[in-house]
């Protein structure tokens, strides 16, 4: 079949394409940027990219009339305003007034268990979505999921980064919310088995793992996988703005999405049983083995997707690289050094291995200063790390950088900052006729931006100077 895929850069979507292909599909991604788009999929003849944004219904028009199927994994944990609630809306209406232009006979859709009587604002968007699709000249086939547990997700890497450096947790009251976690394996298996399925066309099923957990049982069982030993005591005094602040300020999330997900574990997410499971021949991990299976893909290094690269953990960047991918001239205060390289393909090897655990070669208290005090004021701070130990895509989230343009081949890196800056900032390494050269680009706003550039000038000259040199031999 020819299938479309919408949030085909998204945590999800990404895991879902290679699984299509598998069973001998042809797959049509839309993305918002095609620089997204991961390089091997590019490459593969069964896999399609165009362009799209579906809150621009005239940039649609690229959508191929003789699709036969369609999976809408639109979602956004990054704003809980009610903008954001219109906005969902209207994705759904476009992608709704499209799909009914085409050959389309089933969408396939992937929303969140909503059977508590409150449900979040980010429940009830998805709610509304499912309500939209339904209204469609095509059959839906609705999937609600609670929390997704594998190597990458958000909800994964939370209870990891409060479990790996927290002893002894002092946390609010809604970690005695009920919900049941689903391994994001069996997620998949639900969406891929039920393509084409006639029995499942306008059907909606509440998909959830074996067991009932609080959140509290969650991070026990996650230690106890770990091998760790761990304390919560849970009070009833922290406020919602409390909550978003402490799992701001402990875990790589950002701001907006620890008060979307403070938002979504205040409702009790209990999935509705049915017979989903012996139709599609699915027999749901338990928690500890979805934990288990997560750990041994971030061992092999082998993380297809992760939450941390996807625009919901964005400081300052929303989509649209090209705009950023031509470094500005004018109006810019720069720090340029250039160097002659002893190997060029290890000191690449070492600029695409830059950030995260690896470090970045020079001054490495300093760059976890500037992480610190950009979390003080709110930035995203270096604990996103990175995805991949050595491997580097556009759209990849690098410590507080996010990549723009990243090619082996051309042996060029650029880097675009999301910390919280009076300003916008650039790193590039580029290396031509084995000479490596090194550019800081720094645009100011306002004489504040300047302040800022000629205060933290005396760091640049240790940092860059001692970094090119460890790069380059």
């Amino acid at each position: 079949m020819k299938i479309l895929v919408t949030g085909a850069t998204g945590y999800i979507g990404k895991r879902l394409i290679p699984l299509l292909v598998q069973d001998g599909h042809q797959v049509i991604c839309i993305v918002r940027d095609i620089h997204r788009a991961d390089k091997d999929y590019l490459e593969d003849p069964n896999i399609k990219f165009i362009e799209g944004d579906f809150l621009k219904p005239e940039s649609l028009k690229s959508v191929p009339k003789d699709i036969e199927a369609a999976y809408y994994l639109i979602h956004s944990m990054s704003n809980s305003s009610k903008k954001f609630e219109s906005l969902e809306e209207k994705c759904a209406i476009n992608f709704k007034n499209r799909i009914n232009d085409t050959n389309t006979k089933q969408v396939i859709y992937l929303s969140g268990i909503t059977n508590d009587s409150k449900l979040s604002k980010h429940l009830e968007s998805r709610k509304r979505v499912e309500e939209v699709l339904k209204t469609g000249q095509y059959a839906t086939t609705i999937f609600k999921a609670g929390i997704i547990v594998g190597s990458g997700s958000s909800s994964f890497e939370i209870i990891r980064d409060l479990v790996e450096k927290l002893p002894f947790m002092i946390a609010p009251k809604w970690l005695n919310t009920k919900t049941q976690p689903l391994a994001v394996r069996d997620v998949l298996s639900y969406l891929s088995k039920s393509l084409g399925k006639t029995s499942l066309y306008n059907k909606s099923y509440d998909v959830f793992g074996p067991e009932v957990l609080t959140y509290k049982d969650m991070l026990l069982q996650f230690a106890l996988v770990r091998g760790l030993k761990r304390y919560i005591l849970t009070v009833p005094v922290m406020t919602p703005k409390l909550s978003s602040y402490w799992l701001y300020f402990v875990t790589s999330t950002s701001y907006k999405l620890a008060t979307s997900l403070v938002d979504s574990m205040n409702v009790e997410i209990i999935g509705k049983p049915s017979n989903i499971n012996q139709g599609l021949s699915i027999n749901p991990l338990s928690y500890r083995d979805a934990v288990k299976l997560a750990f041994e893909k971030i061992e092999q290094n082998s993380i297809i997707s992760s939450w941390k690269d996807s625009m919901v953990s964005s400081g300052r960047l929303k989509d649209n690289f090209d705009r950023y991918i031509n470094v500005p001239k004018y109006g810019c205060f720069k720090d340029h050094k250039e160097i002659q390289v002893i190997n060029s393909e290890k000191t690449l090897h070492k600029i695409w291995s830059i950030g995260g655990e690896n470090g970045w070669y020079c001054g490495t208290v300093l760059w976890k200063i500037r992480g610190y005090i950009d979390k003080l004021f709110g930035g995203i701070g270096l604990r996103r790390g990175r995805t991949s130990p050595t491997a580097l895509s556009v759209g990849d989230a690098l410590d507080f950088w996010r990549v723009i343009f990243a090619d082996k081949n051309k042996k060029r890196l650029l880097l675009y900052a999301e910390m919280k800056l009076p300003g916008e900032a650039w790193l590039e390494f580029k290396i031509e006729d084995n000479i490596l050269k090194q550019t800081a680009t720094f645009r100011p706003r306002g004489l504040a931006g300047r302040l800022y550039w000629f205060s933290v000038l005396p760091f640049h000259g240790f940092i860059f100077n001692g970094m090119i040199r460890k790069l380059a031999t």
